[in-house]
């Protein structure tokens, strides 16, 4: 199975809330993340012809700001998956012709901070929250120098600044379904106008050929 038929199975499990594709998270990106007020839950997707060599990385990039964190694998990677993924998290398999069958189902994950969650926003976000705590100062900060605030400060709460995050990803969700429908008209036009071009280029070929034909032989002295 590949990721678009996987991901056709778990996108009708997805009832509450929003889920948004691809979603930055770190150093990598989150295959579906499904947001709601109470949680976020991170998917990544492997299918057949994907590998576990990012499997650390993203493991590391979702736990720093997911409740909770599902993978998502086919029978080919189950065995060898397990090892490489703490208790807590979550495992469905993926098979041809049947539902996302639950291998073990996530728990709470307590390793969320506060810096890496704040990374889902954008800086001028973060900072609006900062200064309705009523935390000065932080509208002339850099990005690095608010997240090494937040890597260090007991002022923000954890919660708060999580349900913040949840709450600006869930708004933000139309603007974002905008930019993919533009992208997609995008790259359908561009698409169709690399179509035409080898079209245009057989027919001056096959203009060309009668005109060679008429040509007349060089006479050898």
């Amino acid at each position: 199975m590949n990721d678009p038929e996987i991901r056709a199975l778990l996108y009708p499990l997805l009832t509450e809330g929003v889920y948004v594709d691809e979603l930055p998270t770190g150093t990598t990106r989150a295959d579906v993340v499904h947001i709601t007020p109470a949680f976020m839950h991170g998917y990544e997707v492997k299918g057949d012809g994907d590998t576990l060599q990012r499997v650390a990385n993203q493991l590391r990039c979702y736990g720093e700001v997911y409740d909770f964190v599902t993978f998502i694998v086919t029978e080919k990677h189950l065995a060898k998956l397990l090892p490489l993924v703490p208790e807590w998290v979550g495992v469905l398999v993926a098979a041809p012709g049947q539902e996302l069958r639950v291998h073990r189902a996530a728990s709470y994950n307590a390793t969320v901070e506060r810096a890496p969650l704040a990374g889902l926003l954008l800086l001028e976000e973060v900072k609006q929250y900062l200064l309705a705590l009523g935390l000065s100062g932080v509208s002339t900060l850099r990005r690095r120098e608010v997240m090494t605030f937040l890597r260090t400060t007991q002022l923000v709460p954890l919660s708060g600044l999580a349900q913040y995050v949840r709450e600006r990803l869930i708004a933000r969700l139309p603007e974002r379904l905008l930019h993919r429908a533009e992208r997609k008209v995008e790259r359908q036009r561009i698409g169709n106008r690399r179509r035409r071009k080898p079209t245009h280029k057989a027919k001056v070929k096959a203009k060309a050929k009668p005109k060679a034909s008429k040509r007349k032989p060089t006479k050898v002295a």
